[in-house]
């Protein structure tokens, strides 16, 4: 059991300003396994302020003290490699391989990208008589999700540490283990005092507080666009910075080619991935319309190979994060009957011998059109919709025919139309047979979000622009 009762402000482990706690379940088993402090506007006052004192020292740092600071983190880190995945397999239900070989080592690659790219990074440029400087924004509030927890605090982190920002950090408090000995970690590192706060709690409690405080300058939130919308209103009364990485329901086209089965079947896996609980999830399924028979069969095939259990054990899908989760999941799949998709494989319920524990079927439908339900809404789980394409055009009609605009796919031999598409897709990352990049920027378009994480795009998020006229006398210049 574990007991997390403390918040980290100003370089030391703190009690509360009232102690007031929350139990954590493990999804798996619906067992409570531990407990945490919820704190409030006290605490995150505290921890604001302890890192408004030290952006005065922090924002004036070199970049090679920086490097040597991060360098730490990274070698931290590697420590507590398998911490970091027992923690996440316990909190969320991530299969202990997934936590292995992408939860932690996203966080890892994070943080070795951002240090990268600081040692050349300009952070001023000599415009003829005009001196243009980046400086860092200033105290930054982080507000980090359940289903990437280290992914997402280190992508925030990570840039900002290296641009000289201070930071307060609120990790899911659903899943809060991995953000606990993720300052753990800060601290054994040697992170100077104040730089790095956490202050665990939920959203009312924590959240709001950060999103108003007078002395934060910048709010990064990632979450639900719902949410997103509220850190928004929240933030401006104060006029500060707001970078926003929400929902989304993004396209998967897969092209009318020779290989068809494998473009499918590649999309089915990447949308099981994680139980379907990642925002930039391919949960559209674009197929031509004269061989729906074909891709059906694909899909099926591919969600069926797909081992639904015990995340600790050999299971390629563990369960999702919790009953609220559970809950509006099999909601959605009821919708998609209802609504008259054709169910391929899944549906309601728990698979066949699980009694306990959120989890659910790998679940695709076909036949769905565009204004249904399930292709409309973020669902968060392991559910696929396939659609029907007459021709490309329509294609990306119908993929851009949403509100959100996170990211795109596009699975297919022919490699010029495959990027024809992914011009034409409006979201903030195309995906063509499966290409990654840590470096990439990532974020989105319409109600995806708003500014760009990962890579050298990330450190511009974190910086504010300063012309400084004249620095250059006129003869000088010439």
């Amino acid at each position: 059991m574990r007991e997390y009762l403390k918040f980290y402000i100003d370089g030391a482990w703190v009690d509360p300003v009232a102690l007031k706690t929350l139990d954590v379940e493990n999804p798996a088993t619906e067992q409570v396994v531990g407990k945490i402090a919820l704190g409030g506007a006290a605490d995150v006052d505290k921890a604001v302020m302890a890192a408004r004192r030290a952006f005065a020292s922090w924002s004036q740092t070199s970049r090679e003290e920086r490097l040597e600071v991060l360098g730490r983190i990274l070698a931290e880190y590697q420590k507590r490699f398998g911490d970091l995945a027992t923690a996440v397999t316990e909190e969320m239900g991530a299969p202990a391989s997934l936590a292995q070989r992408a939860q932690v080592p996203a966080g890892m690659g994070h943080l070795a990208v951002a240090a990268g790219i600081l040692k050349d990074f300009k952070f001023e440029e000599d415009r003829g008589q005009t001196m243009i400087v980046k400086e860092p924004v200033g105290v930054c509030s982080f507000i980090t999700p359940w289903n990437w927890p280290l992914n997402q605090i280190a992508c925030k982190v990570a840039p900002a540490i290296a641009t000289g920002c201070t930071m307060v950090l609120k990790p899911s408090e659903v899943a809060p283990f991995s953000g606990q000995i993720f300052a753990e970690i800060m601290h054994a590192a040697g992170v100077p005092a104040g730089v790095f706060n956490l202050v665990h709690g939920d959203g009312p409690g924590v959240g709001v507080p950060l999103s108003t405080h007078p002395e934060v300058d910048m709010v990064s939130f990632t979450g639900s666009t719902r949410a997103g919308v509220e850190v928004a209103k929240n933030a401006a009364p104060t006029v500060k910075r707001v970078h926003q990485e929400l929902g989304g329901k993004s396209p998967i086209i897969v092209l009318d080619d020779s290989v068809l089965a494998k473009s499918v079947a590649r999309g089915v896996g990447h949308m099981m991935n994680n139980t379907g609980q990642s925002c930039n999830a391919p949960s559209r399924m674009l197929v031509p319309a004269g061989r729906m028979a074909e891709a059906i069969a694909a899909a099926k095939d591919a969600a069926e190979q797909v081992t639904v259990g015990d995340p600790n054990g050999n299971a390629t899908m563990g369960p999702v994060v919790s009953k609220v989760q559970w809950d509006k999941i099999q909601a959605l799949i009821k919708k998609g009957v209802e609504e008259g998709a054709t169910l391929v494989t899944g549906g309601p319920d728990r698979p066949e011998g699980i009694d306990k524990g959120w989890f659910v079927k790998p679940t695709v439908f076909a036949n769905v059109t565009n204004d249904m339900t399930i292709a409309r809404e973020e669902i968060f789980g392991p559910v696929l919709s396939i659609l029907a394409y007459d021709n490309l055009d329509q294609a990306i009609e119908i993929g851009n025919d949403t509100e959100y605009g996170l990211a795109g796919y596009v699975n297919g031999a022919d490699i010029d139309k495959a990027r024809m598409v992914a011009r034409k897709i409006r979201a903030g990352q195309v995906s063509i047979n499966g290409g990654a990049d840590m470096t990439a920027p990532f974020g989105g378009y319409k109600m995806s979000g708003n500014g760009r994480e990962w890579g050298d795009f990330a450190f511009h998020e974190f910086l504010e622009t300063k012309a400084i006229l004249g620095y250059t006398p006129k003869q000088a210049a010439e």
